[in-house]
């Protein structure tokens, strides 16, 4: 397993007497899209999915990608993939087109070149990843499809999403409370 280091983050979601329920696997193109994905792992960590970060490029190690994706697909756990690569994006769909179970692409440096999201838009028939730019909202899409066999996560998903709605509504009423003082 040279060249390839996988770091695996332990919080585990448990459920049904212990067991561990599906983890999500980050495939990085390089080291440099790492920090595309802080947010992710950060939501991640916080709703307690199991999550464990690759790196392998569709380029230039397709053969040690291609191995890899055969140890996860044979393992027989719940996983999503979520990729993260810059430029071509090659990695989501040959993630996708190599695996039965979901891949999501969120590509990174689409900020600075806008019309490289097109290489994770457009695939060929056979090749299905889901696409979401944003990295945390990409990890919330991946922790819903594991929360599928999972009603604690599901429940920490619902949790979650009470207090973004709370924080709206709390945000709506000092900005109605401000407004209200200015116009008197």
């Amino acid at each position: 397993m040279r060249g390839i280091v996988p770091v695996f983050y332990w919080m585990t979601s448990r459920d049904s007497g212990g067991i561990e329920l599906g983890r999500v696997v980050l495939i990085y193109g390089s080291k440099s899209d790492l920090p595309h994905a802080e947010r992710a792992r950060r939501l991640f960590r916080k709703l307690r999915v199991k999550f464990e970060q690759r790196i392998a490029s569709a380029h230039k190690t397709p053969g040690k990608l291609l191995e890899m994706l055969d140890e996860y697909e044979k393992s027989g756990e719940q996983i999503v993939y979520l990729t993260i690569a810059g430029r071509s994006n090659a990695l989501s769909g040959l993630v996708d087109a190599q695996v039965s179970r979901p891949v999501i692409a969120c590509p990174s440096g689409v900020e600075d070149f806008p019309l490289d999201v097109y290489s994770s838009l457009r695939m060929p028939s056979g090749v299905a990843s889901m696409v979401v730019l944003d990295p945390e909202a990409a990890a919330l899409a991946a922790a819903k499809v594991l929360a599928m066999e999972d009603r604690k996560l599901m429940e920490r998903i619902a949790a979650f999403q009470r207090v973004i709605k709370e924080k709206i509504h709390s945000d709506d009423r000092t900005l109605r409370r401000g407004l209200e003082r200015k116009s008197r």
